[in-house]
C-alpha cells in the first residue's frame, strides 16, 4: 500500500527542492539597484497622485456581490448539462425550477435598482 504513494512523495520532494532553488537563483541573477523611481507604484503609466485607500460607494460592493452570487449559481448548470440524459425529465424540471428562482431573483434585484451604477 505505501508503494502507491511513492510518486506523490517524489513529486513533493521535487517541488520542495525546486521552489527554494528557483527563488535563490532569481535573487542571484536579478539586479540589486533599487531607487525611488523603481519603488514607485505603477498605475498604467500614470503617476499616482492620491492615496490608494480611496472610498467607494456601497453600490460598487452590491454589484460585486450580486455578480458573484449569480455567477456561482450559473456554475450549477455545468454538472446538470453533463448528466442531462441520465437525469431525464425530473432533472429538466428541477433545473427549470432552479432557473425560475434565479430569474425571479434577478428581476427583483433589477426592479429594486441595485444594478444601476450611478
Amino acid at each position: 500500500m505505501p508503494q502507491n504513494y511513492v510518486p506523490i512523495f517524489l513529486f513533493v520532494a521535487v517541488v520542495g527542492i525546486l521552489i527554494p532553488l528557483t527563488l535563490l537563483l532569481a535573487r542571484i541573477i536579478r539586479t540589486q539597484s533599487p531607487n525611488r523611481v523603481k519603488l514607485m507604484p505603477y498605475e498604467c503609466g500614470i503617476d499616482p497622485y492620491d492615496n490608494a485607500r480611496g472610498r467607494y460607494t456601497v453600490r460598487f460592493y452590491i454589484i460585486a456581490i450580486l455578480f458573484v452570487i449569480f455567477d456561482v449559481e450559473t456554475v450549477f448548470l455545468f454538472p446538470w448539462a453533463v448528466k442531462f440524459k441520465a437525469l431525464g425529465v425530473f432533472g429538466l424540471i428541477e433545473m427549470l425550477v432552479f432557473l425560475g428562482i434565479l430569474i425571479v431573483g434577478y428581476v427583483w434585484v433589477w426592479k429594486k435598482g441595485a444594478l444601476e451604477w450611478v
